[in-house]
Parts: C-alpha cells; structure tokens; sequence
C-alpha cells in the first residue's frame, strides 16, 4: 500500500500556543488536558489516542481519549501527568475504528429484526482474528490464544450470541488493546502538502520526478518492506517553523497510559508490488510541547531587599555577613525565595545621590543599577560577574548562598543589563553600545527622566553575537554560584529574539533555572516575553484596584488562553512603584493589597518596607480619597499621577535605609498567617482554579479556590475600601461543591482563627478597616457526637 492523504481529520487542538511556534507551561504533577476535534468522512466509528513523551524520546506513553461532544461527537479530550523538570512533547493519534464500526453495524442491524447476518458474522470474526494476530506479533501468547477463540465463536455463533459477544468486557478490552492502527493518523505542526504526498507515492511511469527537481521538504518517503504505515494528520492550523525533533516508533497497541515505539516514519508503505526506486526525502515530524518546571516556578513566596540595607541602618551599608538576621526574619513570615537587587559594582561616573540627584555627594553609595566599575580591581573585571566590593567577596556570596540554601530557600538576582559608564564592556567593545554622531555613547533616557549613570546595549550592533554570547554566559555564571532564579529588568527593552535564545540554551544546560519579566509594558509585549521562555512575568495587578478591573483581569489571566504559557507573579510593592492606594490608604491598603496578592496567584512577593507598611511617597496630592472611594479606586487604576507620584521618597536605590525591623503598626504577622495558608492549602497553591463568585456590593471582592477532587475549598471576601466598613450578602457555590442548599458547613478564618456555622447559599459578611478581608477554610459537617461536631 503506497502513502496516502489522512482517513481522519484532527483539527483544533488545545493547549496549543501560535500554531505550537511556542510551548505551553506546566510544573512537576500538573495535568494537561488536550481537546481536539477528530472525525472522517463516512460513518465510521473513530478512535483516538492521546500520546506524551519526553522531547528526544522514541517511545510514546498513550491513554484513550474520550468523546465530549454528546450531539456531533466529534470533540475529544484526554489528559496526562508530567513529573520531570523536561520538556515534553505531544499529539493525537486517531482512525477509522474498523471493528467498533462493524460493532455498531452489527448492533443496528440485529435490533432491527434482520436475521440473515452471515457475511456480518464472518468479517466481525476476521477482525477479531486480525487482531489475535497483532497481539501475537507483540509476544503475547494468552491474549493472542484468547482471540483465537473469540474469533471462533464469533464465526460459529448465532446473531444473539455474536452481538453479546461483540459488546462483552472482554471483547472491549482486548479489541482496545490490540487496534489495527494502520491507517492511523497522527497530529503534526508540519503536515506534508497533500500534493506532494500524492505526487510521491506515485508509480514511476506514471509520475516521474522532474530532472532537476529540488527534494521535497515536507514530505516522506516509503520505507522498507514489511513496516506498518502511519498517515500524517493534516491540521488546519498554521505551520509556523520551529525546533525539529525525532520521531521514530514501531506500531504498538492501543492501551491506557502505556508505552509504544513510533514507527520509523510518519508516513510508511507496505512494499508489495516493489515500488521503483525514487530519491529519498528527509521529513522530520513536528509536536506540540509542552515546558515543565520545577515545583518552585508554580507556588513560590518572594521576599526582596537590598543586601546593604540589611541592618536597617542609615549610616552605613550591610554585607552578605549581615543579611542572616534579614533572611531569618524572612523565613519566619514564610517566605522561601530571597530576592536581591542588583549585588554588582557600581559605577563612578555620573554616580546619581540621594533621591535620584544628578550630583552624588562623597560617602553616598550610588544605584545598584548602574552596574561596572572597572576600577576597582574586582577578580572578573568589574562587571556582571563580579560582587560589589563594598558587600565583601564572591566567597562571600556563595556562603550566603549556602546558608540560604540549608534553611530551605533559594536565592534569586537582578539580572539589569544596564552598564555603567565604568564598565569593562564600555572599555573593551564600545561597538556593543549606541552612539551619537559625534562617536560618543549615548546614555539612556526615557523621556523626560535621563539616566546619565547608565549606557544601554545596542542588540543589533554588527558584532552582536559575540554580545548576546556574553550576556548569557553571564546567567550560567551565577547558575555555577548556586543562583537558579533570576529577575530581569525591563526585558521589553531588549529584542524578544534574544531572550527566546538566552533563556533556551542556559535552561538546555539548567533546566531548574527560573526567569522573572519585569515588564511593565503593552499587555501583547509582555505575552510575547512569556511565550518566549520567561516562567513569571510581572502583571497589571498594581494598577487593579476595582472590582470590576480585578475581575477582568484575573479572568483574563487565569480562565484564557495566556494561563497555558504565562505565571502572574503578583507584587504588591517594588523599589520602583509606590502605588497610590498604599500612600493613600495606609495600614488597611497594604493588608488588602497583601491579601489579593497571596491569594489571587500562586507566586507572589514583597518588597522589604511591605510588612513595615512603609507609603511614604514622593509628592502625594491633596485628595480627600476617603470621600470618594469609588472615584479614587478609579483613579488609581487608569490615571494614578493625579494622586502622587508612585515613588518611594528617599528610596534605597540611592541610600542605604533606616529601618526597625519590629516597628510599631507592622503587619507581620499578617502576612505570616498568608503564608501558612498558602502551604496549608492546595487550592491556593494553583492558578487555574480561581472563579469570582457573586457578592451584591461593588466595593467587596470575593472569590473561590477549590481543587479537583473539592477536599480543599477556599473562599476569600476582601474589602476594596480602605477606610470605612463595608458589608455584603454573598453567594456561597454549594452546588459547586456537590452539597445540598440546606446543608450546613463550617468556615474558619485563617486570618483571625474565628469560625463560623453557615447554611446554604446566601450568608452575611463585614469587613472593616482593621479586619478588611476573610480568607475561608470551608468544611463540611461529616458528622455528630453529643456536644460535638466534626467538620472535614
């Protein structure tokens, strides 16, 4: 049998991102759960398959998908579990089911009355027979025998014994397991044109190939004699180009989650009659993949702060020696990823002071991100990776390391490609950076501000590779010091292309590694990145304050297509962004603000100062928010510069920081109790499950978590309104939990410790300033001993 277009139709795949240009994202234990649209011409019955492996693999694992389309029958859906730090590829493998055709056939024909069923009779048998004989080719002899005898009795039985026999457990299970797949077609991101395929299947004095003509790129040639045949899916989706991988298996059967071997082509022909000789063509078939990450990159809780504000001390700086205390205190409020500005040297030159001031006044210690300084003798140069000398020594860092490592937290750097004008790049390739007409290079700006402290890279120099090379080696350089998180700065300042390249080849040597985008930019931009590699990306949440604007947006992350490639890491506060509802709204703002970040994602962070409660700004307006909260909460999402100026007065980017660690109103413990929640609860440690349920007052939020198997339910009521009390009836989904209206449940505040008897769907909250959210642990009453309730 020569190469033929597919028998069966595979269309609509999901998760697939840009026609499968990109990969789609998950962690160690998650699901994937992938839908398509399979069906053929007739009116045959259709079988699917789903089929997963790790990338560079020859053997598939494959489990049967079910049909989910009850009126047409055409969507089906399965899913398979990932529990390697790998990435995974995977399809749909689909046919003309010709014994469950027949089945149904069968089935009709003898409901209908019809008696005279002998030729049925005997082809139902020669399927079964086929059958026996691939379990026999794959050495197993019992089920081979035990189809033997099926076959047999089929071909001797009567029509009410053969349509018993041909619906049996049995009969299923085996006919399951031994499927002729051979007409099989398989879901590809690069389906050979159908012309091509006729064209090459084509006996030679009837097509021959033209004298000069080019090989074919996307198409296959037949192979040697005897191999089964696989027909290539042709998806309407686009075929944008990608990376290749191998795909090479033997046919195998169909059985849930178990293991074949791809056949040496995707496209394959038996060889009787010989076919004459045409010139071989290389086709490499093409999957959809899938990243998976560690643990960490799903459910993580970051603390940030600058190492030489360690001490809280205004006078002088902190070294890597003095930040134990810091990262202890950390640990306690529960926090297991340790985030450090930029912990390089510092440039001399056009060196910014306190506040951002264009002259720096002696003994003032500069921005961290005005990184290199050549002069100081640093043992790599002075650049990115080198430690500034004032935090002590690269042995320095790496027991800093160590010590964080042993208390069961990692560490993650600013990786800011800003170099200073003292930076050995500026010295030793100056055609790495921009220049003005008169050949000197120019600073950054993004106008009105300057950044004369800071020369921007230029990525399309005409010796960029050597720059992009650089640049990455200097992420496996701290990956060697024991680093594995990194957060970029403004990554959407630099070409896409290159982060798809830098993040690619130091995860296909550290596969564990983990990128941060700090991209405050257009919401396509920051997709892109996250497309491109980057595992969290910075969001809109700072400037989503209503309840409206949070819903949407939450929706938008978590329910869409960008949930499949793009983790929201939620940051309430940065050394960068002061928002004007914590200068505005105080104590209460940062609880709530604290609160939507720990629960809405399930990877968040805080600077240091959070907890503090710090919302000192630069200039802050005279606006009465209180009088109009509505109004305010508004403004803080869509035009906040009437408000303040969202930055920080005397930021430590410029100065070290005077800080009590332990200072009066803080909100510790508060976030401690967010913290334990968060490892407590599963439902919290996911993304995909949020679901904003009805509350009938515009300025109270309120959402669910729940898991899969619903033994782990979270509501969260959290107040917008920072300055009055605010009540609300909310909706409690019982149904949704697979409870009766009138049963009654337990919830228990995680925050306060208070509990709580509720019945049925409506129940009565209130929030006010000092208690302005509830996080709910729900359970349900299992049952009574005297004076005794037990809730699970």
């Amino acid at each position: 049998m020569l190469p033929r277009p597919p028998s069966v139709v595979i269309e609509a795949l999901s998760p697939l991102i840009e026609g499968g240009r990109y990969p789609i994202k998950r962690a160690i234990g998650e699901d994937i759960v992938v839908e398509a649209d399979v069906f053929k011409d007739g009116h045959d019955v259709v079988s699917a398959l789903l089929k997963w492996r790790k990338k560079g693999q020859t053997r598939w694992f494959e489990t049967p998908m079910q049909c989910i389309d009850p009126f047409n029958k055409d969507r089906w859906s399965g899913v398979f579990s990932v529990f390697e730090n790998a990435i995974y590829e995977y399809t749909i493998e689909a046919w003309g089911d010709y014994f469950r055709s027949w089945q149904h056939e069968f089935q009709v024909k003898f409901e209908a009355g019809q008696t005279e069923l002998t030729s049925e009779i005997l082809e139902g048998a020669s399927f079964v027979g086929r059958a026996a004989k691939l379990a026999q080719d794959q050495g197993q002899k019992r089920d081979a025998e035990r189809l033997v005898v099926l076959s047999d009795k089929i071909r001797e039985g009567t029509p009410e014994i053969v349509n018993a026999l041909a619906h049996s457990p049995e009969m299923e299970a085996l006919m399951t397991a031994y499927a002729d797949r051979n007409e099989s077609a398989e879901y590809l991101l690069n389906p050979p044109p159908i012309a091509k395929l006729v064209e090459l299947s084509a006996p030679a004095e009837l097509s021959a190939p033209e004298p000069d003509a080019e090989p074919v790129a996307n198409a296959a040639a037949p192979t040697s004699k005897g191999t089964a045949g696989k027909v290539i899916a042709f998806p309407t989706e686009s075929s944008p180009s990608g990376k290749k991988g191998s795909a090479k298996k033997k046919k195998g059967a169909a059985e849930p989650a178990r293991v074949v071997e791809e056949p040496a082509s995707a496209v394959v022909a038996e060889s009787t009659p010989p076919v004459p000789t045409t010139p071989a063509v290389q086709f490499t078939p093409r999957y959809p993949q899938v990243y998976v990450d560690r643990a960490r990159a799903n459910f993580a809780q970051w603390y940030e702060f600058f190492p030489r504000s360690a001490e809280g001390r205004g006078d002088k700086g902190s070294t890597f020696r003095d930040c134990l205390p810091r990262v202890e205190d950390a640990q306690a409020m529960g926090f297991d990823v340790i985030y450090f500005p930029p912990i390089h040297p510092i440039g001399i030159t056009a060196r910014k002071g306190k506040n951002n001031a264009v002259n720096c006044q002696p003994g003032e210690p500069g921005v961290p991100y005005a990184i290199g300084n050549r002069h100081q003798k640093c043992p790599n140069g002075g650049g990115h990776k080198d430690v500034a000398p004032e935090l002590g020594t690269l042995e320095d860092f790496d027991w800093l390391v160590k010590e964080i490592h042993a208390r069961g937290m990692e560490v993650a750097i600013d990786f800011a490609l800003n170099c200073s004008p003292d930076h050995p790049y500026v010295h030793q390739h100056p055609e790495w950076f921009y220049k003005r007409p008169d050949g000197t290079i120019k600073y950054a700006e993004n106008p009105p501000k300057k950044y004369q402290d800071v020369y921007p890279l230029n990525y399309h120099n005409a010796n960029w590779r050597p720059l992009w090379e650089e640049l990455t080696s200097v992420i496996e350089f701290w990956c060697e010091h024991g680093v594995r998180i990194f957060r970029v700065d403004n990554p959407h300042t630099k070409p896409v292309a290159f982060w798809e390249y830098l993040i690619t080849r130091v995860q296909s040597r550290f596969p564990d590694a983990i990128f941060l985008s700090e991209a405050f930019t257009r919401s396509k931009m920051m997709k892109v990145l996250a497309m491109a590699g980057f595992t969290h990306s910075y969001t809109y949440f700072t400037w989503r304050n209503t309840k409206q604007g949070l819903t949407e947006y939450f929706t938008e992350l978590t329910q869409d297509e960008c949930a499949e490639y793009m983790r929201p890491n939620l940051w309430p506060n940065t050394p960068d962004i002061l928002p004007s509802f914590l200068q505005f709204g105080g104590r209460p703002a940062f609880i709530i603000r604290g609160v939507l970040a720990a629960t809405l994602s399930p990877v968040y962070g805080i600077y240091s100062g959070f907890e503090l409660c710090e919302n000192v700004g630069l200039e802050k307006k005279p606006w009465d928010a209180a009088a109009a909260v509505p109004h305010f909460l508004h403004l803080c999402d869509s035009d906040y510069k009437q408000l303040a100026k969202e930055e920080y007065l005397d930021s430590e980017k410029y100065q070290w920081k005077q800080r009590d660690w332990n200072a009066p109103g803080n909100i510790k413990e508060i976030i401690t109790k967010l913290n334990r929640a968060r490892r407590e609860n599963r439902a919290l440690q996911q993304l995909r499950n949020l679901k904003f349920q009805r509350a009938d007052n515009d300025l109270v939020l309120y959402y669910s978590k729940m898991t899969a198997a619903r033994d782990n339910i979270i509501l969260v009521v959290v107040s917008l309104d920072p300055f009055h009390f605010q009540d609300a009836y909310i909706d409690v989904p019982v149904d949704e939990f697979g409870w009766l209206e009138d049963q009654s449940y337990q919830v228990h505040d995680l925050l306060t410790d208070e509990r709580y008897l509720w019945t049925g769907r409506r129940n009565f909250v209130r929030l006010h300033p000092d208690k302005p959210a509830h996080v709910f642990r729900v359970r349900r009453k299992m049952h009574s001993e005297k004076d005794f309730d037990y809730y699970l």
